[in-house]
Parts: C-alpha cells; structure tokens; sequence
C-alpha cells in the first residue's frame, strides 16, 4: 500500500523567525502512517534540516538544476541539495514553467538529476482556466506526462503532483469529480509508461488551495494519496490539520 504524503511549498516565503512553525510541527505528533515534507526556500533548507534532525518532518526544495555542477550563476543541483540532507525536490511547478519558461524536457531532465542524487522527484502538472473551459485539462495534461515524466525514472522515487494552475492561491478548487478525473487519467498513464505494478507504487497529490476546511473531501477522492500544499502549510496549525486529515483519510 502506498504511503500517503504531506507536502508543504512555502515558496518564496519564510525568513529565519518563521522556523518556529517548523518547531511546532516537529514536536507535534506526526501520523506515522503517512509522510510529512516541507520544501521552504533555497535560504532555510540547512537550518530547517539542521532544526528538524531526528523527528518524523522530512525538508524537501522547491527546483534544483539539470547538471550537477558547473558554471551556472545563482543555480543549485540536485546533489548540492542531498549534500545538505534534503530528501525531495519540487519539480515543474507552473510557476517554473510559466515565470522562468521551464519546459517538459527540463521537467524531465532535473527529474533524472534528482533522482541520479537519491532525491525524491515531485512533478507538477496543471491546467490554466482557460484549457479547463476549452474542455482540454486531459490533453494539456497528458502532454505534460509525456514530455516530463519520460519512461527512464525510478517509479520509486517519483511522486506527481496535479496543480491546476488557476485554483493555485485562488481558494477555488475543482468538483471532486474533476480531480478524480484527472488522477484516474494518471494513474493509467503511469501504468501505460511503467508497468502497472510499479505505477501503483506513484504516489498522486492534489494541490491547488487546499485548506483545513476542503482537504477531508479532496483526500476522500479515489488515487488521490495527499496534498501538495501552498499558503496553508505556512502556519503550523493549518498544515497540522491538513496532516490529520490525510491521516484519518
């Protein structure tokens, strides 16, 4: 059976005060039957790992570079990353793809250079609102799957995450059956490129706006196996209760 998995996206947010949240989560008592990362900024991943040693609360980044060195200004590579102990790295997020123009083949190869450095690779995938209205959220997705996700990953060490672009910050969410569409069209197509058994050991996230208040409905959805969490994962009351609730899923 599949781990679920909790994973909070700070991204640009947090300074050196704000690791008092990370404190409060891991001194709470974590579900051990599921899995609990935050991916903070490139600035707090050493301390927030540093602060966190020896509890359940795994410290992830949000990107990491293709190569794994070399003569490429204010980048950090996947090994760089794991040297520092963080055990995942977010990969492909809309706002990667769309503010720094990142396409499916570098999706791709920072996910093989993540996973070359023994890290998690989290793959976002997403549609914008207008693709949603245009009826086209499968073909702009599968599209996605297929340039990002290519057939040479580690299934082990691959989790996606499907991030409407236009319910991320916006406190909108799909219906429920629109998000177990959308993962049901995942969970085939990781058959389809690894084999059914070890597609099954994929882990898919829901992200876009989850809260305390929608995150019970959106675990209850079939192949949906946690969350990819933005604002709500600032607080540790709220991404707590987000935790919990994957739990009692």
């Amino acid at each position: 059976m599949r781990r679920k998995l909790a994973a909070g996206n700070w991204k640009m947010n947090g300074l050196l005060g704000d690791l008092a949240q990370l404190d409060q989560l891991a001194k709470a008592p974590l579900p051990p039957q599921i899995d609990t990362l935050i991916c903070p900024p490139a600035t707090l991943i050493h301390p927030a790992i540093a602060q966190t040693r020896g509890s359940a609360l795994a410290i992830g980044a949000q990107d990491c570079h293709a190569q794994s060195a070399g003569a490429f200004t204010g980048d950090i590579s996947a090994l760089q990353l794991r040297d520092l102990g963080a055990s995942a790295a977010i990969l492909g997020h809309s706002e990667r793809r769309e503010g720094h123009g990142e396409s499916d083949q570098l999706v791709a190869a920072k996910a093989h250079a993540a996973q070359a450095a023994g890290l998690c690779a989290i793959i976002c995938l997403g549609e914008t609102l207008a693709q949603r209205q245009a009826g086209d959220t499968l073909q702009v997705i599968g599209a996605q799957f297929a340039g990002s996700v290519p057939a040479t990953l580690d299934p082990a060490l691959l989790v996606l995450a499907y991030e409407p672009v236009w319910a991320i910050g916006s406190g909108l969410i799909p219906t429920l059956p629109q998000i177990a569409e959308v993962h049901s069209a995942l969970r085939t197509a990781l058959e389809a490129r690894f084999g059914a058994e070890a597609a099954h050991t994929v882990r898919l996230l829901y992200g876009g706006s989850v809260k305390p208040d929608n995150a019970a409905e959106v675990f209850g959805v079939a192949d949906v196996d946690g969350a990819l969490v933005g604002g709500a994962s600032l607080n540790a009351q709220d991404f707590s209760a987000i935790v919990q609730a994957l739990a009692a899923a």
